[in-house]
């Protein structure tokens, strides 16, 4: 058994040997603390477990060096803006010859018309528009939703995350009577009552769904066809095919946020598995890192926009900035479609992903921890819970992050980077099973330390 005792000498430990081997990027964070806000240029660096952030100096396939010279196995990857690798070569001579010619004109190229071809080959929706992050991609598709089928609601599920869209920021929350649906307390400046239009059900559950769409009243349903940002929680056989079905019978437009879900094999999720959406996002990866993402739809729903835009008058419509679509970011989306998500890329990092899990299994079963494995594709993670949650509030219950923390800064010290949000994992075209197997030996190891 893991005990709260063991789990505080471990990571007083852990975070006194962070120190003692990490100073530059320690000085250089006391440095940042004078100008930037909390001391990062943005507040998600601060997600990490560990005294201070590491300080990167750069990063290769799938390894990162700090700038303590300190090279780590890296399976955060950017938290999947980096899920292909770290600068492949394609990439990066893409950009390099890019930056010599222009990086946005507010004008079209002739990789952007190769670039709509990739796209519709690649996920299997024929129309695409690109926006400069998943965010905004998210509102956009929002908004001509509620366009196109003049209703104002759209529904989410618990414990969800589409990026910084006010619409999605609802939870289902115990209550006396049940189960009461609220705006997320931890929103800054919230300020607009959105419960009045935006419905929250938990994943998986099939009778809420169907009373929910037959008020005919949903704009669209907006989902990852697995969840993955609240831990990873796995649809129910026929759960997705059941939502597939009530969207076309209710008149509601179904959207995949497949920006994480990318992983489970190419062209996403729905193009692997099935169903197919009518609209889909994909953002982060899809540009190697640099700033951008796409959403693309069916060409029913592209005549039902192209009739809402003949309808309103002219103005601004609320969608899209002037960096959208801008010259970088097309060459770099044009490099990665066609030169490094590929489907020899695909089968080697569903190999390894089979390599970690099976890795970690046995681990958990070595160990006999209450532990279990989740995994999507190539984005693996362990739960310290002992079965598959269902829904997001079976989720968040299943968290340990104390537990979870320490571990991270226990692989970290040692030369693996694992994501800072709970104990996922991604496996890119470069990452190398003597990678997987050192995070298999290591978290083997850390597993002995708790237990002792």
């Amino acid at each position: 058994m893991i005990t709260d005792a063991s789990i505080d000498r471990i990571a007083e430990r852990e975070a006194a040997a962070f120190c003692a081997t990490n100073p530059k990027s320690l000085t250089l964070a006391q440095q940042a603390s004078t100008n930037w806000f909390q001391g990062v240029p943005f507040h998600w660096m601060l997600d990490w477990p560990s005294p201070a952030p590491l300080v990167a100096a750069h990063a290769q396939g799938a390894v990162l060096t700090t700038v303590d010279g300190r090279k780590l196995d890296d399976f955060c990857l950017g938290d999947t803006a980096s899920m292909f690798g770290h600068s492949p070569k394609p990439l990066a001579d893409a950009i390099a010859k890019q930056a010599g010619e222009g990086l946005s004109y507010m004008l079209p190229t002739e990789k952007g018309v190769e670039l709509g071809e990739m796209l519709a080959s690649m996920f299997g929706l024929p129309r695409w528009q690109v926006t400069t992050t998943a965010s905004e991609a998210n509102r956009a598709v929002i908004r001509w939703c509620r366009g196109i089928t003049g209703r104002k609601k759209i529904l989410i599920f618990n414990g969800c995350y589409h990026g910084a869209v006010d619409d999605v920021f609802v939870d289902l929350r115990p209550h006396p009577s049940g189960w009461e649906s609220k705006m997320r307390a931890s929103l800054i400046g919230q300020v607009h009552d959105i419960l009045p239009t935006t419905s929250v059900i938990e994943f998986n559950d099939l009778e809420a769904l169907e009373s929910t769409l037959k008020r005919g009243d949903i704009a669209c349903v907006l989902a990852e066809p697995v969840m993955t940002n609240v831990g990873m929680v796995r649809d129910a056989p026929g759960y997705l095919d059941a939502l597939r079905r009530l969207c076309s019978e209710t008149g509601t437009i179904l959207v995949f946020d497949e920006t994480h879900t990318i992983s489970s094999g190419y062209g996403g999720h729905s193009n692997a598995f099935g169903p197919k959406p009518d609209m889909m996002v994909i953002g982060k990866s899809i540009g190697g890192g640099i700033s951008t993402a796409v959403y693309g739809f069916s060409d029913e729903i592209a005549e039902r926009m192209a009739k809402l835009n003949a309808s309103r008058p002219s103005g601004h419509s609320g969608i899209g900035t002037t960096l959208s679509a801008n010259a970088l970011a097309i060459a770099a989306m044009h490099a990665m479609v066609g030169k490094v998500i590929t489907h020899d890329a695909y089968r080697h990092m569903l190999e390894l992903a089979r390599r970690l899990v099976k890795g970690i299994e046995s681990v958990i079963e070595t160990h006999r921890l209450p532990w279990h494995v989740v995994n999507v594709g190539a984005r693996v993670e362990f739960v310290c819970a002992d079965r598959p949650s269902t829904n997001g509030s079976e989720a968040r219950a299943a968290m340990h992050p104390k537990l979870e923390a320490a571990i991270h800064l226990y692989l970290a010290n040692r030369g693996i980077l694992l994501a800072p949000f709970h104990n996922m994992m991604l496996l890119s075209p470069a990452t190398q099973e003597g990678q997987v197997d050192r995070l298999v030996h290591i978290l083997d190891a850390a597993v002995t330390e708790f237990l002792e």
